[in-house]
């Protein structure tokens, strides 16, 4: 028999990647979560960072093959004209700039907004090269995760 115990773990573990894999936290929100409920801290670490780098494959899907299918209706058309806007007034000089860099730091600050979805979306606007802007992202998210792994370790070691 199963023991309840088992049966949390698999399910703190499945949060955690979900948490990582998703646009309102990626391993910014997974990593604390998956920490705060008990999970080996090193464990966090690789799952949120490897469901996290999912989603830029994931992401270039969705803008190279069901995007354009949505843009026929109105509110979504809409809505993607506002991201691509403030997508290149936000850091888009920055990134066109410095290419692989800009995209690297951009994505590696631990702030909403700053991570994978939106590196990935700044990659489809300005039409970066892809394995380039892959391992961009991917520096990037290590980075951010390596950051918030250890402000989190650290906190719930009572050093921070």
């Amino acid at each position: 028999m199963q023991k309840f115990s088992d049966y949390v773990l698999v399910k703190e573990t499945i949060y955690t990647i979900l948490w990582s894999l998703s646009p309102f936290g990626e391993a910014k929100v997974g990593i604390p979560y998956g920490i705060a409920n008990d999970l080996n801290p090193f464990f966090v670490f690789v799952i949120a960072l490897g469901a996290n780098i999912l989603v830029f494959p994931m992401m270039l899907f969705f803008l190279n093959y069901i995007n354009s299918s949505l843009l026929r209706w109105r509110f979504y058309k809409k809505a993607a004209i506002w991201v691509a806007r403030r997508a290149k007034t936000g850091s888009g000089d920055k990134i066109t700039k410095y290419g692989f860099w800009g995209l690297m730091f951009f994505v590696s600050i631990p702030l909403p907004g700053t991570g994978v979805y939106a590196g990935t979306i700044a990659t489809y606007i300005f039409k970066i090269e892809r394995k380039k802007a892959f391992w961009a992202n991917v520096l990037g998210i290590t980075v951010s995760s390596i950051i918030v792994w250890v402000t989190t370790y650290l906190t719930v070691q009572g050093v921070a």
